[in-house]
């Protein structure tokens, strides 16, 4: 019987997995000896902060990044077919604003099973806490780099937000304050912006106001702190 590929959430920085794991996920990833991993370091760093004593040595580990090219999925489907796998982002669950999504499709086709896991997923913690209606929005992952590219999209990303869908970002942690001031230097002012930092952690911040509140109020302190932004009206 061939194995099935299990996707492992994990934390989202802090270290009170309790917080966030339910006991059935904990008792799938302890059982398992078979990992397909976003970062070595970091899957290495849960499974012992969940379970001291994990067989690390024991364990067979493959690295999925951005970097994988698809000529290498096959030995990972191959570990699949012969052992219950599982798949483990850097930080939440794996297949959403991670590089997880080719190897689930490759799963599938091979008609291997695909068990999700339940566990923290910033992108919709943040949704769900926003205040924004969850009936209609998109996740854009991250913006452009470049300022003008970047500005075009955030237009384009406001006009659908006042269609009456919500837009969905994200930036790397320590570009948030350069995003932060876009936003408030380019959105109309009666535009709302949620801001969502650090969540499930002892520093999370969460706040939705209109862009006008957002310039009068001050740039909240999210320097490095992983984030997600979303616009609405």
């Amino acid at each position: 019987m061939a194995g099935k590929l299990y996707l492992i959430p994990v934390t989202l920085g802090s270290d009170d997995y309790h917080y966030v794991l339910p006991d059935r996920v904990l008792e799938i990833t302890r059982s398992l000896r078979s990992f397909i991993v976003e970062d070595l370091r970091s899957a290495r760093r849960f499974l012992r902060m969940t379970d001291k004593s994990f067989p690390i040595d024991e364990s067979v580990f493959l690295v999925l990044n951005k970097h994988t090219e698809s000529r290498e999925l096959g030995a990972m489907i191959t570990q699949i077919e012969l052992n219950d796998t599982g798949l483990m982002s850097e930080a939440g669950m794996p297949g959403i604003a991670d590089p997880g999504a080719p190897l689930i499709a490759a799963a599938h086709n091979k008609d291997l099973t695909v068990v999700p896991l339940s566990g923290p997923s910033s992108v919709f913690l943040a949704l769900s806490a926003s205040g924004f209606s969850g009936q209609n929005f998109a996740f854009n992952g991250y913006l452009p780099i470049d300022k003008g590219n970047r500005s075009r999209q955030l237009k384009r990303l406001e006009s659908l937000a006042n269609q009456g869908q919500v837009q969905i970002f994200m930036e790397t942690p320590y570009r948030n304050i350069s995003l932060v001031n876009d936003l408030l230097n380019q959105l109309g002012r009666k535009t709302k912006l949620c801001i969502a930092a650090g969540i499930t952690t002892g520093v999370e911040y969460i706040k939705t106001m209109s862009v006008d509140s957002w310039i009068k109020e001050g740039t909240p302190e999210i320097h490095k702190k992983p984030a997600i932004f979303i616009i609405g009206k």
